[in-house]
């Protein structure tokens, strides 16, 4: 199956749950993300501390994944993300390299289940990618639309993408999210996803879960088989996310200084 054919798939089982009408973060462990975005003043944190990636060519340690949201308006936030990994012998560059980088604006333009409203909620995330260090040289862009649903079974997440790659080529992602109910503590979650890239096309499936230690912290653990031009490369995600209120840190400090 091409990708056209599997993209139309991934928008024929998506579309009619989204509109379904029932009662982030760059989002781990996944690519793909949801349409929510950060409060005003504060900042989300995602980390991944030692993911592991193995392709036939070589396997490599990522240390470490981050991701950085913070809520500057109602409804918007700027987001910084990027990563250092290298790859283990006998492969014959070892050398630590710095990439993925990217500085986005991410914005809801409607409010939705995510939101605490009704119908699904609706973000754009656009901005450019910026150059690596021992990889990844030169700039680009990326735009991404996200639709998400959530009703009281799970939730969905829909991203579909285009991106001028630092290689000045056309870039196509397409992304699909399904989660168990939010109100597990522990939920199970998965994604499937394609991107198209040149003469590269890479077709992945997630399989995971989130524990929600509370609405501030939680740990995400997934393992994600893609097939880059049907070459296997097997990717194992843990890690955390937590969220810190910029502004309540501030007020406390000036308060133990008025003391």
């Amino acid at each position: 199956m091409g990708f056209r054919s599997r993209t139309a798939l991934l928008l024929l089982v998506s579309v009619p749950i989204i509109g379904w009408s029932g009662i982030s973060f760059a989002y781990r462990p996944f690519d793909s993300t949801d349409a929510a975005v950060a409060d005003v003043g504060q900042l989300e944190v995602e980390l991944g501390p030692v993911p592991f990636r193995r392709s036939n060519e070589e396997q490599t340690v990522i240390a470490l994944a981050y991701v950085l949201n913070f809520g500057f308006a109602k409804d918007w936030e700027l987001v910084l993300e990027g990563r250092r990994e290298h790859s283990l012998p006998p492969a014959e560059d070892t050398r630590a390299r710095f990439v993925g980088d990217a500085l986005f604006l991410k914005g809801v333009l409607r409010e939705g289940a995510l939101q605490d409203k009704s119908g699904p909620s609706v973000a754009v995330e656009f901005g450019p990618l910026l150059p690596g260090l021992h990889d990844e040289q030169g700039g680009g862009a990326s735009w991404l639309c996200i639709v998400s649903q959530r009703w009281s079974g799970g939730t969905i997440d829909f991203d579909l993408g285009a991106a001028l790659t630092r290689e000045h080529r056309g870039d196509l992602f397409v992304g699909t999210i399904f989660e168990g109910p939010y109100d597990w503590t522990v939920r199970p979650v998965a994604e499937v996803d394609e991107r198209e890239f040149n003469t590269t096309e890479t077709f992945a499936v997630l399989a995971g879960a989130i524990w929600k230690v509370r609405d501030d912290l939680s740990f995400d653990f997934g393992l994600r088989e893609a097939w880059v031009n049907r070459q296997p490369v097997t990717e194992i995600r843990a890690g955390l996310t937590f969220a810190i209120s910029v502004q309540q840190e501030a007020m406390q400090r000036s308060n133990r200084s008025l003391r």
